[in-house]
């Protein structure tokens, strides 16, 4: 079906289908209106992405590949980068890659064999060379959480909060309360935003004259990036930690849901935040409703989302200005950090107690 098939049925001209579907409604009556949009529905037709954006020159929608919505963040990012994107008549695609090169390279090709001009990444990675093919077509890639590498094509933007600022602002927060032993616990460590979250991390230590312990790191050893199983991760590194001969009185994190898994596997051996401080990182949905509410470093995520829209339509139209841009993160205290306590540690995860 066509726009001309769509125009005989409502009895309009072609040009009168075109502006309702390029959002011009305002110029027809609401009678018109009906009509056509009665029309399309009784003959099945569905506008084409790839035919309106050569057209227009505007692109319809956007690609959004993330690692994974199983970390509560990246729906909320999701949720709020399509929103910004409505405002504008655009829609959003969204992909799940778990920072695969494979996948992220496939699902890139996808987008711009379906008309999608702009894409927004979210692995993190320091090497976009896997997507180098797209960006030579004439992508636009917009790198979520990370900042800029020294090796990144010109048509890549970054933009990320602060991680170097976040990760020492929640050790220095540790460190305020009188920790000086801390725990880090992450997943691999092969992502730029994580990297920088652990530097903040050694920073602060630095400040206070405290070297890194490598025993007080916990980084996952399995494989992957943990992306689906963040909490998991966290449960299994707090437990670990806890073993050692010198264990922690606190620990930050990578990510709010690896400082969830951490609390619960705090709960198991009898113990609660703060008995352990925990500091997340991103301020998710369910940090205010953890038992207790999470104490965590809070990223921009509205500015960040307005921010990303608005450059991407900016680089449509060859008027971008700066291609990186990195925004203050916030720590936000709740409940899970205090001083340190002089309670004793138990030894051995409760579900492993012997029987007496």
């Amino acid at each position: 079906m066509t726009i001309k098939d769509v125009a005989r049925a409502a009895n309009v001209s072609p040009s009168t289908v075109s502006n309702l579907l390029n959002g011009r409604g305002e110029r027809m009556t609401a009678e018109t209106r009906a009509r056509i949009e009665q029309a399309m529905a009784e003959l099945g037709y569905r506008p084409s992405r790839v035919a309106r954006s050569l057209r227009t020159g505007q692109p319809t929608a956007i690609g959004l590949v993330v690692p994974s919505v199983a970390n509560p963040f990246w729906g909320s990012w999701a949720h709020l980068l399509e929103a910004e994107a409505m405002r504008h008549g655009q829609q959003v695609l969204l992909c799940n890659s778990e920072r695969d090169l494979d996948r992220e390279r496939a699902y890139v090709e996808e987008l711009w064999a379906s008309g999608v001009r702009a894409v927004v990444l979210g692995s993190s990675l320091p090497s976009l060379h896997h997507l180098d093919s797209a960006l030579r077509d004439g992508l636009t890639l917009l790198a979520f959480d990370r900042e800029v590498q020294g090796d990144d094509e010109d048509r890549v933007i970054n933009l990320s909060v602060d991680n170097f600022a976040g990760g020492r602002m929640a050790t220095k927060h540790l460190l305020s309360l009188g920790h000086r032993r801390i725990g880090f616990i992450t997943g691999a460590t092969a992502t730029v935003s994580r990297r920088r979250r652990l530097a903040g991390y050694e920073s602060a230590l630095a400040e206070y004259r405290l070297s890194r312990s490598d025993d007080l790191i916990w980084v996952d050893d399995t494989g992957g990036f943990g992306d689906a199983s963040p909490s998991e991760l966290g449960h299994r590194g707090m437990l670990e930690l806890l073993d050692l001969r010198d264990p922690p009185t606190a620990v930050v994190t990578i990510n709010d849901m690896y400082a969830l898994g951490a609390c619960l596997a705090l709960r198991e051996v009898g113990m609660d935040a703060p008995a352990v401080s925990v500091v997340g990182f991103d301020d998710i949905v369910l940090a205010p409703l953890s038992n207790p509410p999470l104490t965590t470093i809070r990223q921009p995520m509205q500015a960040m989302a307005a921010h990303a829209v608005q450059v991407l339509r900016d680089a449509e139209h060859g008027r971008v200005s700066s291609r990186s841009m990195v925004m203050a993160p916030t720590l936000v205290g709740r409940e899970s950090t205090a001083a340190p306590t002089s309670a004793p540690y138990p030894r051995r995860p409760a579900h492993e107690a012997p029987a007496h």
